[in-house]
């Protein structure tokens, strides 16, 4: 009994022959590793998380002014996230 118990769990957790299972990578982890190059760019001000209109996750950078040349040089993606703009001001610490 314990035997088929073992066999048949590790039949549900081994991949078939020719599917392969890849851990996505998640937005936090995405953000995370593209936030410093992200906010070296001149007019970036801020990388977060937020929301598209559908409710998917998307990548939010922040810009200092609208028209900031910046844009032009930021991915339209990152690993499958999309990359979106606001223009959210100046930020000073207080």
């Amino acid at each position: 009994m314990r035997l088929t118990a073992a066999i048949l769990l590790m039949a549900l957790a081994t991949p078939a022959c020719n599917e392969t299972r890849e851990m996505q990578p998640s937005i936090q982890e995405v953000r995370a590793k593209h936030v410093d190059r992200l906010m070296s760019m001149p007019g970036v001000v801020s990388v977060g998380i937020g929301r598209d209109d559908e409710g998917a996750a998307v990548i939010v950078v922040g810009l200092d002014q609208a028209g900031a040349k910046v844009t032009e040089s930021l991915p339209a993606s990152l690993e499958g996230f999309t990359v979106r703009t606001e223009v959210v001001g100046k930020i000073t610490p207080q």
